[in-house]
C-alpha cells in the first residue's frame, strides 16, 4: 500500500472513531509510521506501541523524536502467555538488508516462498505478554482501536486479550489464506475467534490483505 492511500486508510478509520483522544493500540510498531500518523490526525490521542525486535525498536526511539513522550513503546511481542518466546527476525539481501517488517512469533512457512527475497535470522529470544496482563497493569479497561501487524500471530494475541477485546471497538489486522507463517489462521477462522466482531472493510493487496474489524456489542 503507498503512502497516500495509508493515510487515507487512517484518515477513514480516524473519522470512525469519532473522538478526540482515543486509546490506540499499535502492536508491532516496528518503527513507528503508522502510530505516527494517528498522533498526527488525532494529537490527543492515547497511544500505546510494542514491538520486539530490538532493530526496529530502535528504529523507533531514533525516528519519533519529540513524539516519544506522546507514544508508550514497550519493547515485548504480545502473544497467549507471559515469560520469554522466540521470536524470528526477518532480513534480506542486497537493498533490502535489514529487511525487519517479516518478524515474527511464528516460524515463517509459505513466507519463504512467497517472498523469496526476504530471509530469516536464527530466532533471538524476547519478553512477551498477554494483552489482557499488560491492560490489567497499566489500569487500561477500553481500547479504541488495535492496529495490528503480527505477522501471522494474530491467533496469539487474540488468546492472551479475551477480556479486554470484549472491551475493545476496532481491530485492524493482516490477514491471508497462504500461511505465510506456520499455523497463521485465515480470516475467517480469525473472525470465528471474534465472534463479536465483523468486518467493516477490507484492503487487498497481493497474496495477503488488511481488514477493519467492528465490535457490534458496543
Amino acid at each position: 500500500m503507498d503512502p497516500v492511500c495509508e493515510l487515507n486508510v487512517h484518515r477513514q478509520i480516524v473519522s470512525l472513531l469519532d473522538k478526540p483522544n482515543p486509546v490506540i493500540f499499535d502492536i508491532g510498531c516496528n518503527d513507528g509510521s503508522d502510530a505516527q500518523r494517528f498522533l498526527r490526525l488525532l494529537p490527543s490521542a492515547q497511544l500505546y506501541c510494542f514491538e520486539p525486535d530490538p532493530r526496529a525498536a530502535a528504529r523507533f526511539k531514533e525516528k519519533m523524536g519529540s513524539d516519544r513522550d506522546r507514544m508508550r513503546l514497550s519493547e515485548v511481542a504480545i502473544s497467549d502467555r507471559n515469560g520469554m518466546i522466540e521470536f524470528h527476525p526477518s532480513n534480506g539481501n542486497d537493498s533490502a538488508k535489514e529487511w525487519d517488517l517479516s518478524g515474527s512469533i511464528r516460524r515463517p512457512k509459505n513466507h519463504l516462498s512467497e517472498y523469496e527475497w526476504v530471509r530469516f535470522d536464527p530466532p533471538i529470544s524476547v519478553e512477551t505478554r498477554r494483552l489482557d496482563d499488560w491492560c490489567s497493569e497499566a489500569g487500561l479497561e477500553n481500547i479504541d482501536l488495535i492496529w495490528m501487524d503480527v505477522q501471522g500471530a494474530e491467533a496469539d494475541v487474540i488468546a492472551g486479550g479475551n477480556q479486554i477485546l470484549m472491551r475493545t471497538r476496532y481491530i485492524y489486522t493482516e490477514d491471508s489464506d497462504h500461511e505465510l507463517y506456520e499455523g497463521q489462521l485465515p480470516l475467517r477462522a480469525i473472525l470465528e475467534l471474534l465472534p463479536s466482531f465483523q468486518m467493516v472493510v477490507e484492503y487487498p493487496r497481493g497474496v495477503e490483505g488488511d481488514v477493519l474489524l467492528k465490535n457490534t456489542s458496543l
